[in-house]
């Protein structure tokens, strides 16, 4: 069985006793102002912020976790991500992030802790899934992609759409160094560069080569039913490059 790139990253990383949080290795991420760990808030705890919380940790960062269901709900997850890991809520993990991933669906009457997540880079995992999510008219009519309504939700924060065609466990597993054949490669959209620039930064680190398709109304060409969708299982950067160029919208008037 192939050991994934993740999976190798964390054992290199561990040292006979676990690292306490004052732990100098250099593997783990410095925020790049002060000599402290970078701290990711997740917001949603299922298979995606989970995955990306076991990924980020696998690498260096810190995590603070929160689902809507309250951090005591938290525990098993917690203790298995050990002592990188925190469950708070989705308001204490935004302020305490120094960007956040928010992997639930988006409702169309905004539950994010705007003011906590202000001038900071919001990873959206989305997909817009009319079966689970209600339909929005606006989404299914082509005037805004899902991520959009997202930025609009976030007005001082810069979302980027990110690790949604990709299954969750593969997260962890498919990661590859930088240069092996074949490299995976997963898009990235936003309305702002510096917001690409991390994503690209945290795919590298997690083993995924990555392509930029912004702005954010550029996003829906990876959602669900797109080659690029239909392809996640294994697609190099030219091959996810040509798979975004191939989308079709379906506009539904």
């Amino acid at each position: 069985m192939t050991t994934s790139y993740v999976a190798r990253r964390a054992r290199c990383c561990r040292c006979s006793t676990a690292p306490s949080r004052a732990d100098d290795s250099p593997t783990r991420r410095r925020h790049p102002r002060e000599d402290t760990v970078t701290t990711i808030g997740i917001i949603g705890a299922g298979e995606v912020g989970s995955q990306i919380a076991r990924a980020a940790i696998a690498n260096g960062y810190d995590v603070v976790v929160a689902n809507s269901r309250g951090p005591e709900t938290l525990r098993e997850l917690i203790a298995e991500l050990g002592a990188s890991a925190r469950a708070t809520t989705a308001v204490e993990a935004a302020a305490a992030s120094e960007f956040a991933v928010v992997a639930v669906p988006l409702e169309l009457i905004n539950n994010m802790p705007v003011d906590q997540l202000a001038g900071k880079v919001v990873l959206d995992t989305n997909n817009y899934m009319a079966w689970r999510d209600g339909r929005f008219p606006m989404v299914e009519s082509g005037e805004k992609t899902v991520h959009e309504l997202r930025q609009d939700h976030l007005p001082t924060s810069k979302v980027v759409k990110a690790f949604t065609h990709i299954q969750a466990p593969r997260i962890t597993t498919a990661g590859r160094p930088a240069g092996t054949p074949g490299r995976l490669a997963l898009s990235a959209s936003s309305n702002f560069p510096d917001a690409i620039d991390l994503v690209t930064r945290l795919y590298d680190q997690f083993g995924f080569d990555t392509v930029d398709n912004s702005p954010l109304s550029e996003s829906w060409r990876s959602g669900p039913g797109q080659p690029a969708w239909v392809a996640h299982e294994s697609q190099n950067r030219a091959e996810l490059i040509a798979n975004l160029s191939a989308a079709r919208r379906n506009i539904v008037i």
